[in-house]
């Protein structure tokens, strides 16, 4: 389908982009929509007995930084179903507050900062940046949490003019994170004059312990005023250095989306829109359909509401066991063997300055289609039976596929696939939509390939019952089964 008569996602994956500010924010934006759409939120913390039934909706989040939503088909039969997951995830590389960020430098108010994740750091440099997240307050006596975004530029990280660069610093760039990443709040002057009580500031508030004996008295202020409460309640900031530059459409045709979490905020877009629209179709199918938003997958995933099991919090096997559970079934491990988890991640678009990065055959292009990932070191999860899968739901929905596979002699990425195949044996594909960019604090992708990833994820949801069933290799089949033709009399040679 090449798409010429619909913008149908455009404003909306802006929309939704300009809400999902952090991993939380995410999370609380795809919350309200599912709500919205009559979903039912269900507590980790209870029973799920008599909870899950067909033809219900129902989501969990973990540290409101993930979240697992799943809908059960109408039809479905613990026997023989098996479910369907788009997985993704919710974080992305950016500079984090510090535990105590207090610093002050050569006179100059600053920010300490530790960097999240492969960031690509010179791309926060000289960019208007805020504060991001979330905040632990008292309210009543009680710790209350809420979420945080200031909004308007507070900090900037300026570079170095490049008179007073040395060596080879005016021709690489390559700044020491804990040196020159910090960012600038304030000059001491005007901070003095503020602290005081200046004519033109209000005094900074007197530090009673909580988050003031940590952070600036100024930071911890505007987070209390968004908060409404004193700064001396401000208990905890778990926040991030965010852009102020909203997600926008760019290009001569408006054609790009440009924002920062691209990777992946896009995927968690576009699977809970597959996810919502899909609904229609649920009384009559036999799957479970399965929507996966996982935090800390820039950083290995090994964490409570992370993707890897090992971290022994395992999210996704604890909401699929929990939910083949409550429908009663008997046999979790048939039911695993039975489902198809595609793992949606961002892809490498190929850069029109950079092509020779990519492999002649394997580059991808922005608004072509959702890519299939493959690596046949398995840093991709994706194998012959997968892709042509994701082909089937793709020509069933009508819209583009690519494929990409790194260059030979070039190293290769992973994601959460690979670690969630593994620790689960659940058949997996890697795919996701070709952007340029990817962990620049501002990215781009297709708004094209918004619109072709949901209509493949919402055919995966729909369709899955009858592919698996005619893409079937390890139940009986005449090309295993006949010693005749080549594969068990193959096996008795050897």
């Amino acid at each position: 389908m090449v798409r010429t008569a619909t913008r149908e996602y455009d404003a909306d994956v802006v929309s939704y982009l300009n809400a999902a500010v952090s991993a939380f924010h995410c999370v609380a934006e795809v919350r309200r929509r599912l709500l919205d759409a009559g979903f039912e939120e269900l507590d980790e913390r209870r029973p799920w007995a008599g909870a899950v039934k067909p033809g219900g909706s129902y989501f969990v989040t973990r540290n409101g930084s993930s979240l697992l939503a799943f809908a059960v088909g109408g039809a479905f039969d613990e026997a023989t179903s098996g479910a369907i997951v788009v997985g993704a995830h919710t974080d992305s590389p950016c500079p984090k507050l510090k535990p105590c960020s207090k610093l002050e430098k050569a006179g100059a108010k600053m920010m300490g900062v530790v960097g999240y994740g492969g960031g690509i750091w010179h791309s926060w440099f000289d960019r208007d940046l805020t504060l991001v997240g979330r905040a632990l307050y008292a309210k009543g006596g009680r710790p209350t949490h809420a979420l945080v975004d200031l909004g308007k530029p507070i900090c900037r990280i300026p570079t170095l003019a490049i008179h007073l660069s040395v060596g080879d610093e005016r021709s690489t760039f390559k700044p020491n994170l804990q040196s020159h990443l910090p960012p600038m709040l304030a000059s001491g002057i005007r901070d003095a004059l503020a602290a005081a009580g200046g004519p033109d500031d209000p005094p900074d508030p007197p530090s009673t312990g909580g988050a003031l004996e940590r952070h600036d008295a100024a930071v911890v202020g505007l987070a209390a005023a968004y908060l409404g409460c004193a700064p001396g309640d401000v208990l905890e900031l778990e926040l991030q250095l965010g852009d102020t530059q909203p997600a926008q459409l760019i290009g001569i045709h408006e054609e790009f989306v440009s924002s920062g979490r691209l990777d992946n905020q896009a995927s968690c877009y576009c699977g809970t829109q597959a996810l919502i629209e899909a609904a229609g179709s649920l009384a009559a199918d036999a799957s479970l359909r399965m929507l996966t938003m996982f935090d800390h997958e820039e950083v290995g995933s090994l964490s409570a509401q992370g993707a890897n099991l090992c971290a022994n919090s395992p999210a996704f096997k604890d909401v699929l066991s929990r939910a083949y559970a409550a429908l009663e079934g008997r046999d979790e491990h048939a039911f695993v063997a039975r489902s198809l988890q595609i793992s949606s991640d961002m892809a490498h678009g190929v850069h029109p300055n950079y092509a020779e990065r990519h492999d002649p055959k394997h580059g991808p292009k922005l608004q072509g289609g959702l890519v299939i990932k493959h690596n046949a070191n398995q840093r991709y999860a994706t194998n012959a039976v997968g892709a042509v899968m994701v082909r089937e739901f793709a020509a069933r929905a009508d819209v583009p596929t690519q494929d990409f596979a790194v260059k030979a002699d070039s190293g290769c990425g992973t994601t959460i696939g690979p670690i969630t195949a593994a620790l689960t044996g659940m058949r997996t594909v890697d795919v996701g939509p070709p952007q340029l960019s990817m962990h620049s604090c501002r990215e781009m992708m297709g708004s094209d390939d918004v619109f072709y990833t949901i209509k493949l994820c919402k055919a995966a949801y729909e369709h899955f019952a009858d592919v698996t069933k005619a893409v079937d290799v390890d139940g009986p089949d005449p090309f295993w089964a006949d010693p005749g033709k080549g594969w068990a009399s193959a096996k008795l040679q050897c």
